[in-house]
């Protein structure tokens, strides 16, 4: 302990305020354990303040504004003016108000909440440095410590993140005007979402991608709805280029790509959007001095307790690993705080959904066909197309279809792909028919509201078994 530092005492120290951390202190003091929560930036973590909520707020507002200018076979005719000021302000709206009652919600549940930014000096401490002059550091001591410090955009050689030419993806989330063109790098979730959300905005999008398609990590069906539909909003698309450097061009820039091949081509736009991905934020902690050592990825490996290597030391969300999602850090920081309580718990990854907000929506969950003949089972699989759909039809969002797969033998929900208006919602009931082992059976026979899109899910399962009413059985 250096001089002038205080020193204090705490059962559970967690590091982090994100959808992992937070939730971790908050269970950890409802079971009675003295919870110390440190955070260096902003309560709510990278989902509350530069990802998950702004983001999904902006695609609201773009989908509302482009909802409007093309509605005309509904008889609707408007021409929307886009504010993107008045949009932001919107936005910030939003994220004050869960980022703040985040931490009321810490308070009112005991979690002592300490701002600065936590490093470990040696076993069983931490050394916490406060922002601002002359605001000094103090040491905690801790029984167990939970390391939730999530992950940062991954930034390419020669494409550092400027704000003003280059940027990542929290500052496209923070635009107050909308580029006239626009070139992101990157297919995958963020970049699709955001090319889509700008798209929608008004930008000419070009999107650039080093692999053959969009969204590597889904199945190619899937992925091709969603690529079909940005197409058609105008967004154009160059498969197997790397970006290699930009330059200023006038008030814009230039992007240069290249092929395997050495080809190269040139993208002007007003700005560049790189996402490429997130890497774990795992440099600012101090990990030496515990002998903590993250893996070639710079995860840290964790057991189904969320323990890593090291004794008393846990780690959640981003840091721990893929999925890098919110909702699976908030699971990983019960089951971690009710495991150092003593309950009988333990992490379970197969049921654990995920989301992409493009457009039509992505839902999955659990496995895909292939990867359940892979597993060992005769799956067998229902589907059912949105364009059958009566509720989709008049939302005029027809694209897309529910897919279940499931044990031949048994009957049992083994996983599911939605790309549909709502996805994201409508995989909450398929993620709950694989975390308790529901049939076939279970779903088909349950009755669904008419008319919804959840009846998609009820005419896929019943696909599945042979006898769906409203489409062809397979």
């Amino acid at each position: 302990m250096v001089v002038g530092d205080i020193s204090t005492g705490t059962e559970v120290l967690v590091i982090g305020a994100g959808p992992g951390g937070y939730v971790a202190a908050i269970r950890a003091a409802q079971l009675g354990l003295d919870t110390t929560l440190v955070e260096r930036d902003a309560y709510g973590g990278v989902c509350l303040n530069r990802g998950c909520i702004p983001s999904k707020a902006l695609i609201t507002a773009a989908d509302t504004a482009h909802g409007a200018a093309h509605a005309e076979e509904m008889g609707i005719h408007a021409d929307p003016a886009v504010d993107m000021k008045g949009m932001q302000s919107w936005k910030e709206g939003v994220v004050d108000q869960l980022t703040g009652g985040v931490e009321k919600l810490c308070k009112a549940n005991g979690v002592n909440l300490v701002e600065g930014t936590a490093e470990f000096a040696g076993e069983g401490r931490v050394r916490v440095a406060h922002g601002g002059e002359g605001q000094g550091s103090e040491t905690i001591e801790y029984e167990h410590a939970i390391v939730a410090t999530g992950s940062r955009p991954i930034q390419i050689p020669g494409f550092e993140f400027d704000g003003e030419h280059v940027l990542s993806s929290k500052d496209a989330l923070d635009l107050d005007s909308v580029p006239e063109e626009l070139v992101v790098v990157g297919a995958g979730y963020i970049g699709m979402e955001l090319s889509t959300t700008y798209a929608k905005l008004g930008s000419d999008v070009t999107v650039v991608e080093m692999l053959d398609g969009a969204l590597p990590s889904y199945e190619n069906d899937v992925a091709r709805v969603v690529r079909k539909r940005a197409e058609a909003l105008g967004v154009e698309f160059h498969f197997g280029e790397g970006a290699s450097e930009w330059e200023p061009h006038g008030e814009g820039v230039r992007v240069t790509t290249e092929t395997d091949d050495g080809e190269e081509a040139a993208y002007t736009a007003d700005k560049v959007l790189v996402a490429v991905g997130r890497t774990p934020v795992t440099d600012t902690l101090g990990l030496d001095a515990i002998g903590l050592e993250p893996d070639e990825d710079g995860f840290l490996a964790t057991d189904e307790f969320g323990e890593t290597d090291v004794e008393n030391v846990y780690a959640v969300g981003d840091v721990a690993g893929e999925p890098m999602l919110a909702h699976k850090a908030s699971a990983e920081g019960e089951v971690v705080a009710e495991h150092i309580a003593g309950e009988p718990v333990a992490m379970d990854f197969q049921a654990i959904p995920a989301a992409v907000f493009t457009d039509p929506e992505i839902g999955t969950v659990g496995m895909t066909e292939d990867e359940a003949d892979e597993a060992g089972f005769d799956p067998v699989v229902g589907q059912m197309p949105m364009n059958a759909s009566g509720r989709a039809l008049t939302l005029a969002e027809t694209d897309g279809f529910v897919r279940v797969v499931a044990d031949e033998e048994t009957g049992f929900l083994l996983g599911a792909q939605v790309v549909a208006p709502e996805a994201s919602e409508l995989v909450a009931e398929l993620a709950l028919a694989v975390e308790m082992g529901a049939t076939l059976e279970d779903v088909g026979r349950t009755v669904h509201t008419h008319p919804t899109l959840s009846e998609a899910v009820m005419e896929a399962v019943k696909n599945a078994q042979g006898h769906a009413i409203h489409t062809l059985n397979r």
